[in-house]
């Protein structure tokens, strides 16, 4: 959602700086605009005198100015910080042991989940993601489901199955996962 959102949010700003500068460049160089548009000449200024201070004895001018800008300041640090923030784990800390640790490419821990899961019976397609942090990572699975397979039963396999082995190989204490199950679409069976 977050790539969705960049886009949207860059092309919008991008589309309004290139209309404001391209009106703004052709008013300077003294092609026609808009009667509204407030710059109309090389000679001209975007705001005038008057202009600048037509709204200053009003009192809601200086409270809308305000929070009009806090919440832009707002919004650009939720933004920068959606920025900053990872989706996936890229490694994780396996302790070898000997004091020293081993980092695991975390696509590589995600794939091998990935592959066991998909070999539980009734499971039809998995995905698994590692987020937290390298030292204690947290796994989201998502799990397409036949029609056929009981959901307590799929979801015990995983379990005891691909994320005990996954905690135990990468010398975890713990390794907490969120399932979401899902059911195969599929045809509706004929009763005659």
């Amino acid at each position: 959602m977050i790539k969705t959102v960049n886009r949207l949010l860059l092309g919008l700003v991008g589309l309004i700086l290139v209309v404001v500068g391209g009106a703004v460049l052709a008013a300077g160089l003294g092609a026609s605009v808009p009667s509204w548009w407030p710059f109309d000449g090389p000679d001209d200024v975007l705001l005038s005198k008057a202009d600048r201070y037509r709204w200053r004895d009003e009192g809601w001018w200086w409270p809308a100015v305000i929070a009009v800008l806090a919440v832009l300041v707002v919004l650009t640090l939720w933004w920068l910080l959606a920025q900053l923030r990872r989706g996936r784990l890229a490694e994780v800390l396996v302790d070898s042991g000997d004091g020293e640790g081993a980092l695991l490419r975390g696509r590589a821990l995600e794939g091998v989940l990935a592959d066991e899961a998909n070999r539980l019976d009734g499971v039809s397609d998995a995905k698994v993601a590692l987020t937290g942090r390298r030292t204690a990572p947290r796994a989201r699975v998502r799990m397409m489901m036949e029609p056929h397979v009981s959901p307590g039963l799929a979801l015990r396999g995983l379990s005891e199955g691909a994320l005990n082995h996954a905690r135990t190989s990468a010398g975890l204490e713990e390794l907490p996962a969120e399932v979401r199950l899902k059911a195969v679409k599929h045809r509706a069976r004929r009763v005659s």
